[in-house]
């Protein structure tokens, strides 16, 4: 051999042991403390202003030391086969150095206890009332946003309005087109996806009261903030101050969008489906409204979060 072979032998063996210690190695050193271990997943609905609250998660990861992380999946499909199940719940539970984790993406809810984990994932969401999510995400489709202005849409060219496309029973408009949050709180069961299922809308509202750290409304994003905030500085320390200040920047504006007549709303409003979306709407709104009204008081006109109201007493047995 000459030298240099040898030389060149000697360097890659080298690099193989050092990427060796580095896949294998800190894997089994890294113990987090129990502040640091800790995943959050905000499974998106879309059309809700979940891009205005997502970017605030971007403005603070680095200050506040955390990792956000987009699940993209296939096509946007919010159902994972089962393997891919497998393969998130384990990613999410033991890649550590990915912790804290805020992960965020189209996906449909789905429940880490049946994978035999420790340690659950904490569940945020935004819901927005059904038409005006459906009315966003129909002219999202043609216009798109503000937010990547040159990208081509599905619909585009499709210079029909709302109100046109429910006059004449368009399938883009379509009460159907309104089971969404539903399903995306139901979670990956068949059930869930069958169009105006009462089973899926009470599993909906379960998991939403049993498995959602805490569920905001699009209305009302600024209130959802400041509790995360109050509850989970962790993560959301100055976030209500940068949603403040920086709400210009945060709020994607879907181009032209033309607000529908009282007759269009009247006409869906029919609809069992309609019907359904909206109760658990309402559900998910009660829900916040309760939350906020047991966290805050009002002064002023302004929102005030409430101090540590519970404190220990009788402490037995005495310490010297």
């Amino acid at each position: 051999f000459s030298s240099f072979t040898e030389r060149a032998i000697a360097r890659h063996e080298v690099r193989e042991i050092e990427q060796r210690h580095t896949v294998d190695g800190p894997r089994q050193d890294v113990s987090l403390d129990e502040e640091d271990d800790v995943v959050i997943i905000y499974n998106r609905v879309p059309k809700t202003a979940s891009t205005s609250f997502t970017n605030i998660a971007y403005d603070l990861c680095a200050k506040n030391k955390y990792h956000v992380l987009h699940i993209n999946t296939t096509k946007n499909n919010p159902v994972m086969s089962l393997q891919d199940q497998v393969r998130f719940v384990k990613n999410v539970t033991s890649w550590k150095e990915m912790k804290p984790g805020f992960y965020h993406g189209h996906i449909s809810y789905l429940d880490f206890a049946k994978f035999g984990v420790k340690k659950k994932p904490i569940y945020i969401n935004v819901i927005r009332d059904p038409i005006e999510r459906l009315v966003s995400y129909y002219y999202f489709l043609r216009f798109g946003d503000d937010y990547r202005p040159g990208l081509r849409r599905r619909k585009q060219g499709d210079k029909k309005t709302f109100d046109e496309c429910v006059a004449a029973g368009g399938s883009d408009c379509a009460p159907e087109k309104l089971w969404l949050q539903i399903p995306f709180f139901c979670g990956h069961s068949s059930e869930c996806w069958n169009v105006g299922s009462r089973w899926a809308l009470e599993q909906a509202k379960y998991n939403l009261i049993n498995e959602y750290f805490l569920v905001g409304v699009t209305e009302e994003l600024e209130d959802f903030i400041m509790l995360l905030e109050a509850a989970l500085p962790r993560f959301f320390r100055g976030a209500t101050e940068l949603y403040r200040t920086g709400k210009k920047s945060h709020l994607r504006k879907t181009t032209e969008k033309k607000l529908p007549t009282k007759e269009t709303i009247a006409k869906l409003q029919q609809s069992e489906i309609w019907k359904m979306e909206n109760e658990f709407y309402e559900f998910a709104l009660e829900q916040f409204q309760f939350v906020r009204a047991h966290a805050v008081r009002e002064k002023d006109g302004e929102l005030y979060i409430l101090a540590q109201n519970f404190f220990y007493e009788k402490i037995y047995p005495k310490s010297n």
